[in-house]
């Protein structure tokens, strides 16, 4: 439901000439998320799987784990005044066993697309209670297998390929082949719709599989890696360092700067086989 790009006209300067020409945007739109018929949080998203934005939101704020929390999630009738439907509004339905989420995390203003952590009644609620703990799983990586996910993950995003617009989270298996791509103009939010996917699969926990994102690991990144239990998460940009902190803390595997060939482990190199690698010499201090 909903339209993932529309077309604009724009003013086009190349090399000193101009013109008229049509571009490819990507869509963006609030979606309200409710719970239980009571208004929750809104995120600004791209429209397209959107009851696995709403299901993976849940899971990675420690609502639900599991695809038998869920009852229903549909789309809200009359979420305009003259009663239409927008498909911008989200109604979640929990199982009776589901507690209510916390007062801390209705968000009375809207979360932008860049930042899914605006909005936090306070710096606990960041700290949500992992189920699992992903510090004993045995997936193991390799440079090679690390560095030919970007390019899997870039093959696959048909949408950016019309927009250049998106962010994409992908999950990938202990092999290297992409189980799920999903894509957003918010980086949380692609994280959300892949995650949101595995619990309606009933996948959880994804122990022996890699979350690559196509942006930056912030620290919400690794805590909603952390709370589908994925072991490893790669990226093309930096991590920050609160993130790392928590990556460590939990014995995840952090990549970051996977570019090529080259990248930095920041967090849980043993999981990275090096056996065909010979270590460099870190520069002397000055």
């Amino acid at each position: 439901m909903g339209r993932v790009t529309t077309r604009e006209k724009v003013l086009r300067i190349r090399e000193g000439s101009a013109g008229d020409r049509a571009d490819t945007l990507v869509v963006e739109e609030p979606m309200e998320i409710r719970f239980g018929g009571a208004p929750l949080t809104v995120t600004m998203r791209t429209p397209g799987h959107d009851f696995d934005l709403a299901a993976g939101f849940l899971a990675g704020e420690g609502v639900v784990a599991a695809a038998r929390d869920i009852t229903a999630i549909r789309y809200c009738l009359g979420a305009t005044e003259d009663g239409s439907n927008t498909y911008n509004v989200v109604d979640v339905a929990a199982a009776p066993h589901v507690p209510p989420p916390a007062a801390s995390l209705e968000r009375n203003f809207y979360t932008t697309s860049s930042c899914g952590l605006c909005g936090k009644a306070s710096i606990d609620a960041v700290h949500t209670a992992i189920r699992w703990e992903v510090g004993d799983d045995p997936l193991r990586l390799t440079p090679e297998a690390l560095s030919a996910m970007p390019e899997r993950l870039r093959a696959a995003q048909r949408v950016f390929d019309r927009t250049g617009g998106l962010h994409a989270a992908g999950l990938f298996d202990a092999d290297g082949k992409l189980l799920c791509l999903r894509e957003d103009v918010g980086r949380h939010n692609a994280v959300d719709k892949l995650v949101g996917w595995a619990l309606r699969e009933d996948r959880l926990p994804l122990r022996r599989t890699t979350l690559m994102v196509s942006g930056r690991a912030s620290f919400e990144l690794v805590q909603k890696a952390l709370m589908a239990g994925i072991p490893a998460l790669a990226a093309v940009s930096a991590p920050s360092s609160l993130a790392v902190e928590l990556a460590r803390t939990h014995g995840l595997t952090l990549v970051g700067f996977l570019r090529g060939t080259s990248m930095n482990v920041y967090a849980g190199r043993h999981r990275i086989s090096l056996e065909a690698a010979s270590p460099t010499p870190m520069a002397a201090q000055g």
